[in-house]
């Protein structure tokens, strides 16, 4: 009777948790926040090697008030998986040493995603101020990239040798290119709208006489790479499209539907960007 009694003591104290760590969660992103704000990943990376706490410290920029909490601040992404803890197990908390994770070198200011090859010209359709153009840009001079977005997105933005910035409606008509790149840009619109960009995407790749491609990066729910924690973040982003917006996150069978109901022939899915997958979908 007794170990009933504390059996069950246990798993309300576990389920206590459970409600806790749901509670505060957003101290994860807070945290992750903070440390970007304060350029810490790359200050990590610039070093070099291992980088002991003082030699953090001594690199931030903040008042000398607030240094005692930076070990308190990287606690805490240590346990959320942004950075590892070399020399753990010193006395002098000083001497520890922070290297980056996979994470952590995703979040570093010089670390593009590449994704475009063998093409000569390539519209990023909802870019914004073109973050991802500009490193396909410089990564691949000989490329022609245009930022497609709303007018008032793009109004006064500068371009350069290989990038401009072209005002549009992805709804009444899109710049034509050999590729067209659709970064997180589905899952904000209900199916009947996607075959309406997807379709004005094939007109874009087919204009010049050529067949080109569209490159989409998105989630796939439930993907062949899935596990739990990978699972629950993209049911999460699900909660914030129906509620923010008309869209949603679309399973394997969901975007084969959606891609053939805009009178494409092809398509291949690929889940090698974590969270994200690339789906390349040919006419």
């Amino acid at each position: 009777m007794e170990s009933h009694d504390e059996e069950h003591a246990a798993k309300l104290l576990r389920a206590q948790t459970h409600i806790w760590n749901h509670i505060f969660s957003f101290i994860n992103s807070m945290s992750l926040k903070c440390v970007v704000d304060l350029g810490i990943p790359d200050i990590i990376h610039n070093y070099g090697q291992p980088m002991p706490l003082s030699n953090l410290i001594a690199s931030l920029p903040i008042h000398p008030s607030k240094t005692c909490f930076v070990h308190r601040l990287m606690r805490i992404m240590i346990h959320s998986g942004f950075f590892s803890l070399q020399n753990h197990d010193l006395e002098n908390e000083l001497e520890a040493k922070y290297v980056l994770t996979d994470a952590s070198v995703l979040l570093l200011k010089n670390h593009p995603m590449r994704s475009v090859h063998g093409m000569e010209s390539l519209v990023d359709v909802g870019g914004g101020t073109g973050t991802m153009a500009k490193a396909i840009a410089k990564s691949f001079p000989r490329v022609e990239c245009i930022v497609f977005d709303l007018p008032h997105v793009v109004s006064g933005l500068k371009g350069s040798e290989n990038l401009k910035y072209v005002a549009g409606d992805m709804f009444e008509a899109i710049p034509p290119a050999d590729a067209i790149l659709l970064k997180w840009i589905l899952h904000d619109w209900n199916d009947e709208e996607c075959v309406d960009i997807l379709k004005k995407c094939k007109e874009a790749i087919t204009r010049k006489g050529k067949e080109g491609k569209v490159i989409i990066i998105d989630m796939v729910v439930e993907n062949e790479k899935r596990d739990d924690e990978s699972v629950e973040t993209q049911l999460f982003f699900d909660m914030l499209m129906m509620v923010l917006v008309t869209g949603k996150e679309r399973s394997k069978k969901e975007w084969a539907k959606l891609i053939s109901s805009a009178g494409y022939n092809n398509y291949k899915i690929t889940p090698v960007l974590g969270l994200r997958s690339l789906i390349e979908i040919y006419p």
